[in-house]
Order: C-alpha cells, then sequence, then structure tokens
C-alpha cells in the first residue's frame, strides 16, 4: 500500500474514533467501499499498528485487521501476496512486544491467532512456536506477560499443529511465574483451552496435567485473595471446564479440591463475590464429580464446611446471590445427588447443634438447611420426623423473627415432600402458622407455609376452612402487594384442598381477585396479577364448571389480555389457566383454539436471550463484560467497529447469563409445550387441525438446552399420540408380539414422527428427570395403543429400559466414572426415581406382549430383582416388587417358569420393615398364585403366615399400612378363588372379612369380591356366620353418594347376589339398608 493510500486508511481510522454520528457513518462507508474489500488493506493496517501515535487508532487497526484476516474462512488473507503475508508474521509479533498499551497488545495477539489459525495447519509459520517459547521464558516479565497471552489467543483459535505434551514444561513454569500473577491466571487459561483436547487413553497427558493441578489450584487461590474477580472469573471458567470433562483429570485430587474451595467460600475475609464464585465451583464438584464425592464420603466434610455459611446474611432481593446462598444451592445438590445416609445424618446432627445456639443466625441457618434437603432425603428422613418435629414447633415460636420466617420456609418444603407427617400434624402447625400470619413481620413467609399445608390438608381443611378465608379475606384489603400474592395463592391452595366446599366463597373472593387483573405495573403487580389468574382456575376446578360458567368469558378475556402485555410471566400464567379451563370444560373450550394453539406455536417458536443477535444485546453484554483493567479481563474491553459500537467475540461473553436457563422465556416455552398436550386430550376432535404443527413443534423443542422444555415437550407428545389413538374409537388391542389390531395409518404415521426423535433425545440426554419422563410416558402410551405401538422399536425401547436398570445410561454417567467402576447400591433418591419409571417401562411392554414377552424376561428378571435387597432404599425395594407383580399381570400363566425364584423373592420381601414393599409384596405373591401353572397351595401356609401382620392396621394407622392390608385380603382372595379347599377357612375368613371394605386400594375389591361370590357358589354356608358384616360391606361398596369401589361389572354381580340374599334373608337386607338395591326395586 503506498503512502497516500495507508496515510487515508490512517485517517478515515482516526475519523472512526469520533464522537460525532456523521463523522463515523462517512468513515465507515469509506473504509467498506475503498479499503476493507482488498488484501492490501490487511498489510495497510499492520503498518498502522507499529507505527501510529494514537493509541485509539491501533486499537481499532488491530480489531479490523483481526476481522479482515478471519473473514470468509481467510480469503482476504490468502490474497495478499506471499511476501506481504511473510513480513506481517516476523514483524507483528515483535511489535506486539514493544507495544505499550495493554489493550492494543491483546488485540493484536489475536490478529496473531487469526494468522495462525490459517498458517500453522499449513505449515507455514514454524517460527511462531519457538518465538512463543522464548518469550515466554523471557528474564523480562513484560515479554512473558505479552508471550503467554499470545500463547493463550493462538491456543484458543487452533490447537492442532501443537505438540501439546511438549508445552507441559513451559506451562509448568510460567504457572508458577515468580514475578506475575497475569501470567500465571493467563498460563492456566491455556490450561483450560488444552485440557479439552486431551485424549482419554493418553496417560502421559493427563498425568503431567495431573502434576500442575496443586499449582492451578494456587493460582486460583491467589486470584481471590487479592480480590482480582475478573482473574477469578476465567480461572473459575477453567475449573467448571476441567470438571464437566470426560477425562480423569480431576478425579484423585477431589479431596484436595473439595478442601481448597470450602476454605475459599467460608472465609469471610475475601469478597463476597469471590467467594460466591468458589461455592458454586464446589457446587459444580457435588452435580459433576458425584461418583467421587459418594465413593470418598466427603458429604459430611462439605456439610461442616457450609453450615456456619448458611448463618450469614442474605441480601433482601431474592435475585441477589450471596454465600450463606452459594451454601444453601450446595446442600440441596448433596440433598439431591447423594445418598441420603451420607447427607442427612450429618446434616441432622450439624442442624440440632446449630439450632441449640443462642445466636438466632445460627438456627435461622439449621432450619434453612432443613428446608432445602428435604427434597432430596424425604424417604429417608420419614422414620426421623419424631425427632424434626420439636425443633420445627420451637421455630415457629421462636423469639426471633429471621428464625421464625426460616422455619416456615422449612414448612413449606416438608409439606411438599412429606405430605403424610405433615398433615398428621396439622393441629399444631395450623395455629402456629397462623399466629404467624397476624404479625406484619412474618406474614409472608407464614402465608407461604399455609398455602403448602392447605396443598395436602384434603379433608382436613373443613375445621380451618372459615377462619383461614375470613383472615385472609382481610389481608387482601390491606396487605402489600408482594403478601397479597402469598395471600392469593393461600387462597387458592384452600380452593384445591375444599373443593365443591369452596362454593360459598367463590363469588365473594373473584370479585376481588378480579381487581388484580387489571394491574399493568412491573415487578410485584405482574406476580400478583400471574398468581390470581393461577387462583382463579384453581376456582374453577374446585366448584365446577356450572358454577363458574358465569365468569368463564370474562376470565378468558382476561387471559388473553396477559398475553399481549409483552411478559414472559403473564403469558406463562394464561397458558396454565388455558389448560385448567380445556380440562374443566372440556369440549366446550373448543371455540377458543383458534386464539390459544397459534399462541403456543408462537411461544414455542420465540427466541431467548441468547439467541437474539441485536445491537441492544450486543452492546449491553459489551458494557457488562469489559473494563478494561488488565490482561486477564475480556480482551476486547475496548474494541469498536468502524462505527464506534463495541464489538463482543462469542467467547467473550458470560454464556452461562445469557443462556440462563431459569429465564422467564424458557420456563414460558415450557408452559406452552405442556399446554399442548392438554389441550388435546380436554378437546378430543376439535384440535385435529392443529396437530400437525404441534407436533413439529414439540419435536423442535426436544433438542433445547434446558431440560424443563424437553421434558414438557416429551410429555406432550406422547400425549398427543394417546390423544390421537382413542379419538379413532380403535378396537381394544390383543396382547403379543404380532399385532392382531393394526392401527390406523395417520396414528402409525404419528407414532413414527414422534416415537423416532424421542429416541433419538435418549441417546444424549443427560438429565435423569427427562430420562423418567421419557420412560413413564411411553409406558402410559404402550399400555394405551399396545403391542402396535411396539412395532418397529421395540428392541430399542427395551435396550432404553435396560441400561437403566443396568445404571449405565448416560445420564447415570460421571464425567471421569472409569468404565469398570461397579455403580453403588445405595443411590440418591432422584435416582431411585429413574429406576422405578424404568420398572414401569418394562411393567407396560410386559402387558403389550402378554405370553410373548417370556423370552425378554429371562434377561429383566436378574436387572429388576437385584433392587430388592436389604442395602436398596425403599423406593428401590418397593418398585422392583412392584414392577415383578406387574410383569406377572402381563404375562399371566407365561410366568411358570419363573414360579419358584418369585415366590422365594416375594416371601422375603413380606418380612420388610417397610409397610409399602409390604403391600407390594402381598399383592405380587397374589398374582403369582393367580397366574401360575404351578400349584402353589403347600406354601399356603407359610404365605398366610406371612400375610398375617399386615391384617392387624386400624383405621387410624399410616395410609401405606391401610394400603398393606388390603393388597394382604386381595392375595388372600386370589388363593381363595385358587383352591379354597387348601385354606383353614374356620381361621382366615374372620381375618379376611374383618378387613372389609377396602380403604385405600379398590382395585383390589375385583379380587375380594371375585372371592366372596365363589365361596357363596361352592361354600356358602363357611360364610353365614358374616353375612350381617357382610351386607355392610355390600351397603357401603354400593353406597351411590360415595366414590365408586367396584365398577359396572361386579356392582351388577353384587345386586344380583344380594337378590338372592333377599330371597332367604329380606329381613337382613331390610337391616343393612340394601332394599334400595333389589332388582326391581
Amino acid at each position: 500500500m503506498d503512502t497516500q493510500a495507508l496515510q487515508k486508511l490512517h485517517d478515515l481510522l482516526l475519523q472512526s474514533t469520533s464522537n460525532d454520528t456523521g463523522l463515523v457513518k462517512t468513515a465507515t462507508a469509506q473504509l467498506n467501499q475503498e479499503f476493507y474489500k482488498q488484501p492490501q488493506c490487511i498489510a495497510g493496517l499492520a503498518q498502522i499498528i507499529g507505527n501510529s501515535p494514537e493509541q485509539a487508532v491501533r486499537q481499532l487497526a488491530a480489531v479490523e485487521l483481526r476481522k479482515r484476516v478471519s473473514q470468509n474462512s481467510g480469503n482476504l488473507w490468502t490474497l495478499l501476496d506471499q511476501n506481504s503475508r511473510q513480513e506481517i508474521k516476523t514483524q507483528l509479533p515483535n511489535l506486539i512486544l514493544n507495544e505499550s498499551n495493554k489493550l492494543v497488545r491483546h488485540s493484536a495477539a489475536r490478529v496473531i491467532a487469526a494468522i495462525a489459525s490459517i498458517e500453522v495447519s499449513n505449515g507455514t509459520w514454524n517460527e511462531l512456536l519457538p518465538f512463543l517459547q522464548q518469550t515466554c521464558q523471557s528474564p523480562d516479565v513484560n515479554h512473558r506477560e505479552v508471550g503467554s497471552f499470545i500463547l493463550f489467543a493462538v491456543l484458543e483459535s487452533i490447537v492442532e499443529g501443537f505438540q501439546l505434551n511438549a508445552l507441559y514444561s513451559l506451562f509448568g513454569q510460567l504457572v508458577n511465574d515468580p514475578e506475575s500473577i497475569e501470567v500465571r491466571i493467563t498460563t492456566v487459561r491455556s490450561l483450560g483451552v488444552i485440557a479439552q483436547y486431551i485424549e482419554g487413553d493418553d496417560k502421559a497427558a493427563i498425568n503431567a496435567y495431573r502434576a500442575l493441578l496443586p499449582s492451578i489450584f494456587n493460582v486460583i487461590g491467589e486470584a481471590v485473595a487479592s480480590a482480582n474477580e475478573a482473574g477469578a472469573r476465567h480461572l473459575f471458567d477453567v475449573l467448571e471446564t476441567l470438571l464437566i470433562l470426560e477425562i480423569p483429570i480431576l478425579g484423585k485430587n477431589i479431596p484436595e479440591l473439595v478442601e481448597f474451595l470450602l476454605r475459599c467460600g467460608g472465609d469471610t475475609s475475601y469478597d463476597d463475590d469471590l467467594r460466591v464464585l468458589a461455592l458454586n465451583a464446589l457446587n459444580w464438584t457435588v452435580q459433576y464429580k458425584k461418583s467421587k464425592v459418594q465413593s470418598l464420603d466427603l458429604a459430611a466434610q462439605i456439610l461442616q464446611g457450609l453450615m456456619p455459611v448458611t448463618t450469614e446474611d442474605e441480601p433482601e432481593d431474592i435475585d441477589d446471590d450471596a454465600p450463606s446462598r452459594s451454601a444453601l444451592r450446595i446442600i440441596d445438590g448433596l440433598a439431591t445427588n447423594l445418598p441420603p445416609d451420607q447427607v442427612f445424618v450429618p446434616l441432622r446432627n450439624l442442624i440440632l447443634e446449630f439450632f441449640r445456639s443462642a445466636d438466632p443466625s445460627h438456627r435461622r441457618g439449621a432450619m434453612l438447611a432443613l428446608g432445602v434437603s428435604v427434597e432430596g432425603c424425604s424417604e429417608f428422613m420419614t422414620p426421623l420426623m419424631d425427632q424434626i418435629w420439636p425443633f420445627i414447633e420451637a421455630g415457629l415460636q421462636d423469639g426471633d423473627a429471621t428464625v421464625r420466617k426460616a422455619t416456615c420456609i422449612a414448612v413449606s418444603c416438608l409439606c411438599e415432600w412429606l405430605e403424610e407427617p405433615c398433615v398428621a400434624k396439622h393441629q399444631i402447625l395450623m395455629p402456629r402458622i397462623m399466629d404467624l400470619i397476624n404479625d406484619p413481620v412474618t406474614q409472608k413467609s407464614a402465608c407461604t407455609a399455609l398455602d403448602a399445608l392447605l396443598e395436602i390438608l384434603h379433608e382436613h381443611i373443613d375445621q380451618y376452612l372459615q377462619l383461614i378465608m375470613t383472615q385472609l379475606a382481610g389481608l387482601l384489603q390491606t396487605a402489600p402487594i408482594s403478601v397479597k400474592a402469598v395471600v392469593t395463592g393461600a387462597i387458592g391452595s384452600a380452593a384445591h384442598a375444599s373443593k365443591e366446599r369452596f362454593i360459598p366463597y367463590f363469588q365473594p373472593t373473584i370479585s376481588v381477585l378480579a381487581n388484580f387483573l387489571t394491574l399493568e405495573g412491573d415487578g410485584e403487580e405482574t406476580e400478583l396479577r400471574g398468581i390470581t389468574m393461577d387462583a382463579i382456575g384453581t376456582f374453577a376446578e374446585a366448584v365446577g364448571k356450572e358454577n363458574f360458567r358465569p365468569f368463564f368469558p370474562d376470565m378468558m378475556a382476561q387471559a388473553f389480555n396477559g398475553l399481549e402485555m409483552g411478559r414472559a410471566r403473564l403469558r406463562e400464567c394464561s397458558f396454565l389457566f388455558f389448560g385448567v379451563m380445556a380440562q374443566v370444560f372440556g369440549e366446550e373450550f373448543a371455540p377458543y383454539l383458534g386464539r390459544v394453539v397459534p399462541a403456543l406455536i408462537e411461544s414455542c417458536k420465540q427466541l431467548e436471550q441468547g439467541e437474539e443477535q441485536s445491537a441492544e444485546l450486543i452492546a449491553s453484554a459489551a458494557q457488562a463484560f469489559s473494563s478494561g483493567a488488565s490482561p486477564t479481563e475480556p480482551i476486547n474491553v475496548t474494541d469498536v467497529d468502524v462505527n464506534g459500537n463495541p464489538v463482543v467475540e462469542l467467547e467473550d461473553v458470560d454464556l452461562e447469563k445469557m443462556l440462563d436457563v431459569n429465564s422467564a422465556v424458557a420456563v414460558e416455552k415450557e408452559i406452552a409445550a405442556d399446554t399442548i398436550g392438554t389441550l388435546f386430550a380436554a378437546t378430543k376432535t376439535h384440535f385435529l387441525p392443529y396437530v400437525e404443527q404441534c407436533t413439529l413443534e414439540l419435536v423442535e423443542l426436544l433438542n433445547h438446552y434446558y431440560e424443563g422444555i424437553r421434558k414438557s415437550a416429551t410429555d406432550s407428545l406422547l400425549q398427543l399420540v394417546r390423544t390421537f389413538y382413542e379419538i379413532g374409537e380403535p378396537t381394544k388391542w390383543v396382547a403379543g408380539r404380532n399385532v392382531a389390531v393394526p392401527l390406523e395409518a395417520p396414528v402409525r404415521d404419528l407414532i413414527e414422527h414422534v416415537l423416532t426423535p424421542l429416541l433419538d433425545m435418549n441417546e444424549t440426554e443427560d438429565n435423569k428427570s427427562v430420562v423418567s419422563a421419557l420412560c413413564m410416558g411411553l409406558a402410559e402410551t404402550i399400555n394405551t395403543v399396545g403391542p402396535a405401538f411396539l412395532e418397529t422399536k421395540l428392541e430399542v425401547i427395551c435396550e432404553v429400559a435396560i441400561q437403566i436398570l443396568e445404571q449405565k445410561a448416560l445420564c447415570q454417567q460421571d464425567p471421569d466414572q472409569d468404565d469398570d467402576d461397579v455403580a453403588p447400591e445405595y443411590q440418591a433418591e432422584y435416582d431411585s426415581v429413574l429406576i422405578s419409571s424404568a420398572g414401569d417401562l418394562v411393567a407396560a411392554v410386559a402387558n403389550a406382549l402378554g405370553a410373548d414377552f417370556q423370552p425378554a424376561f429371562q434377561r429383566f428378571y436378574p436387572l429388576i430383582a437385584k433392587y430388592y435387597n436389604k442395602n436398596r432404599s425403599l423406593s428401590d425395594r418397593s418398585s422392583a416388587i412392584g414392577c415383578l407383580a406387574e410383569i406377572i399381570s402381563g404375562l399371566k400363566g407365561a410366568i411358570t417358569s419363573h414360579t419358584l425364584p418369585l415366590a422365594e423373592l416375594f416371601h422375603k420381601a413380606l418380612a420388610d420393615d417397610e409397610a409399602e414393599v409390604l403391600s407390594n409384596a402381598a399383592f405380587a405373591t397374589g398374582l403369582l398364585v393367580e397366574n401360575s401353572d404351578v400349584d402353589l397351595s403347600a406354601q399356603y401356609t407359610p404365605i398366610l403366615a406371612a400375610l398375617r401382620p399386615l391384617f392387624d392396621a386400624d383405621d387410624n394407622s399410616p395410609s401405606p399400612r391401610l394400603n398393606a392390608k388390603d393388597n394382604a385380603a386381595g392375595a388372600v382372595a386370589r388363593m381363595i378363588v385358587r383352591n379354597v379347599n387348601a385354606l383353614p377357612l374356620d381361621t382366615v375368613l374372620p381375618i379376611f372379612i374383618n378387613a372389609l371394605p377396602l380403604k385405600t386400594d379398590y382395585l383390589e375389591n375385583r379380587p375380594v369380591f371375585r372371592a366372596l361370590f365363589h365361596l357363596f357358589r361352592v361354600n356358602g354356608a363357611a360364610l353365614y356366620p358374616y353375612m350381617d358384616r357382610l351386607l355392610q360391606v355390600f351397603a357401603v361398596v354400593l353406597d351411590p353418594s360415595a366414590q365408586d369401589q367396584v365398577g359396572d361389572e361386579i356392582r351388577a354381580e353384587l345386586i344380583h347376589l344380594v337378590t338372592a340374599i333377599n330371597a332367604e334373608e329380606p329381613a337382613k337386607i331390610q337391616a343393612a339398608g340394601l332394599s334400595a338395591f333389589l332388582i326391581g326395586a
């Protein structure tokens, strides 16, 4: 480029840095038209970097040079003559060494990286690595800072062509640089890059890298201790990279890493923001290295370090992070990822210790820790609740308001996950919570606790409903908006619990709440409006469509208004409302589909934060993430384009923040996807015009980064299949591998369009809740559609279940778990949910295939049976026996060859300590007796002995005990039908008949009444002494005002029996109140 052109290029760049928009636009146009399309501009920009006296011009020249080199895959660079390219490669590194401004050095380093990405891979810049090695080892600390940063920038652009193993020695020096923290930080960032290219079988590289880990930890610690926030953020990003890699770099250093992060996170002398970074890294460690944390039993140490942090102050704004919140998040992660005995046992001891403290902050921390642990440890906690309730009761009456509020939060969590123990304590909890609602200080937290308690109170709400509604109605008038929101939610829960008993309160309450639907402000007003919409939907479910009908059009209009206000939270609430209305009004909702479905589809299609490439977003990101303080900060801190606007590179943006999976938009899309399936199920054929488009949109969402959306899309897609099948009023399918009742072509096509992408998603799905939803959805769909659903995908679907049962599914693996690691028997409770869902899937396949499942059962039996042993959780043991029972139900007589091992396993399960297991064991035993061709009469005596304790439950026993009693009655009934002569009726019948009527499991009425009918036919005299009792039972199950307990078939046969008894004993029938049921009555 000649001198005149070079000067013009320089002047235009200088003009581009002006604050005058007009001058900038003019310069931009000239640069684009006269220079930036010509290869020689690259040489000119390189000269300006070396010669311009203006720092801003040198900076802009470097930014534009990188763009010109990189654009169109390097085409403009390769069009530049060879001599010019060689001159730039020779001179630019030295120019950077002599550059006084760090920002210019950084931008120029990015130019070298861009050139290297083209030249190194072609083998035409062999001088670069020796230069970098020499510079990084220079005695001049400034040169080392420049060299290490250029090396980092180059590695980010291109790793191929470098012998990475040869760099470890150099990195070992740089990461321990005695003079410059910048060199040390930049080196750790380089190590973060190359870690991603280490092969799993490269033991030398892994060992060399591991040797540097103590130094890496030291550098992170230095950054935190010196309050170098920008550097610390980069370093913790590296640490997260190491945690998620599928190579075992960190495995042996996990104890050291945990201790280091606890020390950083717990040191109150450090800046809170940096402590949060350390604690977040500890949370990643728990998430990504679960198996190591579990096998090394580190939970107790982690909890010991976290509990003091939970006592620290929390910020007022719920969106602000703080060490205390991070600590509670980790406790939650421990509870949901590890076996509960490793977590709750040490945590319980710490909670008791902290709650006894005279310091209220310790008592508050103890309550909050209890609350967050419940979700993952609820099953384990259940038998321990007697030890916990005294502290809950004391916390609700604590002299410190913060402790009372924390206890309300703990009560909310307990109610959500431990329904039965909380309901049993309602007479203690309700008065205490209502007292706290009267206190303005605790009002909001107490309303949240009340909301959770009301959700589970059911028939017990009767004694409180008037008091609750009177008190809450007053708060709707007087409380601040934030309190009105939780009060409204609590009223919705009261309606949910009381159902038709809410009718007297319905109209006065909806009249008040309707005013909240006119709110248009942001923040608290939006939240109150949204919760009001949810509550009114609950009212409709409670009072029924006829009572709600007068309000239906107006409330739909308000929901549509919410859609148009441009707020994701209100759109989410409107979608939920549409789903509820469709369920309440059924096909009457159809006229609204033309407005509702397009809105749902639009929501599913919308872009989210991180996908929008608007100038406003880019500018705000640049402002948020750029300050230009040091080389350890984002390289683009003052990068500007020719228009003077900030330039943001993808690698420089906090993607985790931009792709916030908890964003309101993501939650809105999750609800929208879920609502689609609900609408089709409710409106039936009216939804048919929308099925194809909705299916396409839902399939697209299976690839979404947010697991909640993938789960909702999975659920809705399978709901679409079930509904599409059912509206065709198909002939009932016949079990068997060969499809006896073919599907209609449209149903078959829809299944193909849905099932293939679902199974493809599963191949890469790493979230347990999504896989669990897939298994349960597949199971329900198989049970609905039958063997035709399995016709082309049977082996793949079976393999999904096999992988989970073998604990080899992708979502069950840790990134660095060794292939030969044996999965531990005792798992987190969430892992047990996944195992149970796989069992449901296997049982559904057995149900659809019938006897043809028998060969497959030979493989599945040991996989399922292993989950019943003493070291397994209650959930594992219960679901294993329950799954086998359902398989027997599907196989029927084909189970015969497995009779003896199953009988032995079920007999062992009948001695279990837990009622839930006993219930399933009794059910399974009865099914085995009923279906096997092997005559088990000789085993009746030990079976009866094992069942006998299950009948000792009385009406006040916990629900699981009553359920076990019902299933024991069902088992005895099946034994009676199979071989009544093998039973000692004189001892069996008193116990059996006294167990009637059944209390919870009404499905077992089918075998119970079959047995009674059989006895009346073959040995009626044996039943005569119990006639009065039996007639009382008949009156209960035939009561038309009560829930149907027997079904139409049994009811009809029972009425025939009652009529026959009336011919012999009319007085008894009349005394039992059965005369109205006589045929001809």
